[in-house]
């Protein structure tokens, strides 16, 4: 009995063609399991709203709303019927008075500052209870000039009180200069 070799060796051959075919198919991949979701911590709050923006030149800062009137020796500045700030001529005693509105039991450090000078003050609480800090300067003091000829502004500013920023308009010479006549 004659085999055909190839009948003999057809089995051996089919299974080595099967392998060969299944070896050459893509591998199948298996995708990797989808990435859990991580929770984010939430963003911190905001910082609360300070009570006065910061500026880092006070001459950047926006002007005080308001204007300068002048009536028998003293400039006020203000709105209509509020007064913030005022400068009121002493002739008798040739001295000039910044007065800012506001209460207090003491006194309290004011600082005025210039686009020349800057010069810390005590404001002391105004008498028979009005709700006015008071500094009073002899008529000569070059303060008051450096006020008047302040660049465009200057500011006055009081622990607790919001600061002023107000423009150097010419109410404030005059009052200086008519207190050193």
């Amino acid at each position: 009995m004659k085999i055909n070799r190839a009948a003999q060796f057809a089995p051996a051959f089919s299974c080595a063609l099967a392998l060969m075919v299944g070896a050459c198919s893509a591998p199948q991949v298996v995708p990797p399991p989808a990435p859990q979701p991580t929770s984010r911590p939430a963003p911190p709050p905001p910082p609360p709203p300070s009570a006065q923006p910061a500026f880092k030149d006070w001459r950047d800062a926006p002007q005080t709303p308001g204007d300068w009137r002048y009536e028998n020796g003293t400039a006020r500045f203000g709105s209509a019927g509020s007064t913030l700030f005022a400068m009121t001529c002493n002739r008798a005693a040739r001295t000039v008075s910044l007065i800012r509105t506001g209460t207090a039991q003491r006194s309290l450090p004011m600082t005025v500052a210039t686009t020349s000078e800057t010069r810390p003050l005590s404001a002391e609480p105004a008498p028979q209870g009005s709700p006015q800090l008071v500094v009073t300067l002899p008529a000569n003091d070059r303060l008051l000039d450096a006020m008047a000829f302040s660049r465009g502004r200057f500011t006055v500013e009081i622990n607790g009180l919001p600061t002023l920023y107000l423009p150097a308009w010419p109410e404030v010479a005059r009052v200086t200069e008519d207190c050193r006549k």
